[in-house]
């Protein structure tokens, strides 16, 4: 998945210009990234599921490394398309990459495109792009509109950071569209996403930008860790890293959060914002993601309120009993920070994240900040108590 931008500098440059703004009579369409480099089965299934959902997919097709090696993933183009949705077609450049080695690209890229069988709505440019050489990447784009067909619209993602600069307009004019990110793009300790941070930013965009856009926004969580001097040290997504025992802590995109930024957007849109564009498709297996359920909810703005319980189950002792967390709603449930034992337990100790705090009644704490999926129950830990009432108190 993309890497987190840490401590990128605040937006400071904005036009002069105005924009537009409208209440909307429809919510804004919904694209949705497909962010894989192996396309499991429960990929492919979340894709067949989810496809009244989505305008079109912005599929990852190809990857270049900070040193330019470049990696195609391989599409199972036949069940994508039997969704019967258009297929935007997604190319990632490290914004590491040495910007002398862009021109060099351009093959590459034209090559890749040229060699998907089947008709593609659109290509585009997913490239981090550091905003002191956007007059190079701005060169690269008009190269590369030369190289694709015209019946192919060329789009780009675009990072808030870029409207310090005099150069943003440079990029438009060979582009069709834009998409900018609002998700990820600050210091990891300010979060991974705020709605009225992404209502300024888009407000701000649409000032200066010509062209029609769509706002990237998230539908996952990421864990980072950071080193002993506090500096970010790793960014985990669906994989897990062996980061050992490094302070970690995981960034969540609430999905009551986005809803407002999407509420927000259907009383006062900007003119030319067209829609949305979701990173990433959750599937049943990616855990890091909002579960397809609680995605669908937001979609169709129909989130209810979560319904989380805690319980002691018994177990095989008399007197011992399971802490049991349960999710018994249709969507995500955050994990609470602390859980209450009965008055009656004595002694007790935490699971799964969540550790014994000795005080009088005994408690279970976490971190707050994990889900739990509709329908799943998790255990977190084990009391020895004496006739308890079942359900538990929980702190959000």
């Amino acid at each position: 998945m993309r890497l987190l931008v840490a401590l990128l500098l605040c937006v400071v440059g904005l036009s002069a210009s105005t924009s537009q703004t409208n209440t909307r009579a429809a919510p804004l369409p919904h694209d949705t990234y497909v962010w894989q480099r192996i396309w499991t089965p429960k990929v492919i299934a979340a894709a067949r599921g989810s496809a009244d959902l989505v305008r079109t997919w912005r599929i990852l097709l190809a990857e270049a490394d900070r040193a330019g090696r470049w990696t195609r993933v391989s599409i199972p183009w036949d069940d994508l398309r039997a969704t019967g949705r258009p297929i935007v077609a997604v190319l990632r450049i490290d914004g590491r990459l040495d910007e002398a080695r862009m021109p060099a690209l351009l093959d590459q890229v034209a090559a890749t495109v040229d060699a998907v069988s089947g008709p593609l709505a659109g290509v585009e440019i997913d490239y981090d792009c550091p905003t002191s050489r956007l007059s190079t990447y701005a060169r690269f784009l008009a190269g590369l509109r030369t190289r694709l067909p015209a019946s192919l619209k060329l789009s780009i993602t675009a990072l808030p950071t870029w409207m310090s600069s005099p150069d943003l307009e440079q990029l438009v004019p060979p582009l069709d569209e834009l998409v900018l990110q609002v998700h990820a793009v600050d210091d990891p300790r300010r979060g991974l996403f705020s709605p009225t941070q992404a209502e300024s930013r888009v407000r701000a965009f649409a000032r200066r930008i010509g062209r029609p856009f769509r706002v990237a926004l998230p539908a996952y969580d990421v864990r980072v860790s950071w080193s002993h001097n506090g500096a970010l040290a790793s960014v985990e997504g669906e994989v897990p890293l062996l980061t050992g025992a490094a302070p970690a802590e995981t960034l969540r995109a609430a999905p009551e959060a986005v809803l407002a930024f999407l509420h927000a957007m259907q009383r006062a849109a900007p003119d030319n914002l067209v829609g949305i564009a979701w990173f990433r498709l959750p599937t049943d297996a990616d855990k890091r993601a909002w579960s397809p359920e609680t995605w669908r909810a937001v979609l169709t703005d129909r989130l209810p309120p979560a319904r989380l319980s805690a319980s002691l189950a018994p177990a095989e002792a008399a007197d011992l009993w399971t802490v049991t967390l349960s999710n018994d709603g249709t969507v995500d449930a955050t994990v609470p920070r602390r859980v209450q034992l009965d008055p009656t337990c004595t002694m007790a100790d935490g699971a799964n994240g969540f550790r014994l705090v000795a005080s009088a009644p005994l408690a279970l704490e976490g971190s707050g900040n994990g889900r739990l999926r509709p329908h799943d129950t998790r255990v977190i830990g084990w009391a020895r108590c004496t006739e308890p009432r079942r359900q538990l108190d929980v702190a959000p």
